[in-house]
């Protein structure tokens, strides 16, 4: 299992990220969440669905986020 390499972070004023711990944390919680889509994806194709519907509806999950912190 081969994670995206993962992208330069940006604030909401386009500066990048540069604080060590932040990346870091980002990096770990990215980790994670690749660890736990990848399982319920294979468990998905084990259970017989589709590939592309099950690809399908993460994207639908991601986009359906919310950010709690919007002003």
């Amino acid at each position: 299992m081969t994670i995206p390499d993962m992208p330069k972070w940006f604030d909401a004023d386009g500066k990048p990220v540069s604080c060590t711990e932040k990346i870091k944390v980002m990096q770990q919680n990215m980790e994670e969440l690749h660890e736990m889509a990848q399982e319920a994806f294979e468990d998905a194709i084990l259970m017989g669905c589709t590939e592309a519907q099950l690809k399908d509806y993460l994207r639908e999950l991601i986009d359906s986020l919310d950010n709690p912190y919007a002003s």
